[in-house]
């Protein structure tokens, strides 16, 4: 099973795909570099919790579309493992409430 770097960036390329964007405009539509967007969607990188927001604006997806991947993984063993990640409490309960919000 791919960790959840690897699934969110397969799944902001499967969406940036399906919408036409490159990832050169993609990259300038959320601030950031094209190599950036690439690391990201590579799994190389994981995005703050700003650009995460500024990628679903730009895809005109809601933020927990980015978070619909397909996985076997509870919502808990997602949340530990972002908070593993992103080292940052603050943004593992942002992106949490995100996956809660899946379950409505």
């Amino acid at each position: 099973m791919a960790d959840v770097k690897s699934q969110l960036g397969k799944r902001i390329r499967e969406l940036r795909k399906l919408h036409g964007i490159s990832q050169e405009v993609l990259a300038e539509k959320v601030g950031i570099e094209q190599n950036n967007i690439s690391r990201i969607e590579n799994g190389v990188n994981y995005p703050s919790a700003e650009n995460i927001n500024q990628i679903a604006l730009a895809l005109n997806v809601d933020i927990s579309e980015l978070f619909k991947f397909r996985h076997h993984k509870s919502y808990e063993e997602i949340y530990d493992e972002l908070l593993t990640i992103i080292q940052d409490e603050k943004n593992a309960r942002l992106l949490y409430k995100f996956f809660i919000t899946l379950n409505n």
